[in-house]
């Protein structure tokens, strides 16, 4: 992170609103400059009460939000190794945020998934 991205961050009285591409998935396996990149954020940045994750890989008809305590982990990719596969990432949802955004995106209408959808390799 560059001193003044750094700056710019650390100055502001709000949490900004980041769009962070995943890359690779093996990413979560390695160790690499843009691995560290992610930890040197996430220490930079307070601790967020809550992250809103938009996913390109669910695909639905119109607009759809998790809506589970505790989402699976989706493996939806193929050709790497088992050690990715075996990844899994336990961070808690929230049923509650999920309808506000409901509330927050109206008039667009918006389903709240209780069962088919979690955390992709894109979250």
């Amino acid at each position: 992170m560059t001193p003044l991205v750094k700056d710019i961050i650390m100055s502001s009285t709000r949490m900004p609103a980041l769009f962070l591409g995943h890359g690779s998935p093996m990413n979560v396996l390695e160790d690499n400059l843009y691995t560290r990149s992610w930890q040197t954020l996430g220490m930079t940045l307070p601790r967020p009460q809550a992250i809103v994750v938009v996913s390109a890989h669910w695909f639905t008809r119109g607009t759809g939000v998790t809506a589970m305590e505790t989402p699976p982990t989706i493996h939806d990719f193929g050709g790497f190794p088992q050690a990715l596969y075996d990844t899994h990432y336990p961070a808690p949802g929230s049923p509650a945020l999920a309808q506000r955004l409901v509330e927050l995106l109206a008039p667009i209408p918006v389903t709240l998934d209780k069962e088919a959808w979690g955390f992709d390799h894109g979250s």
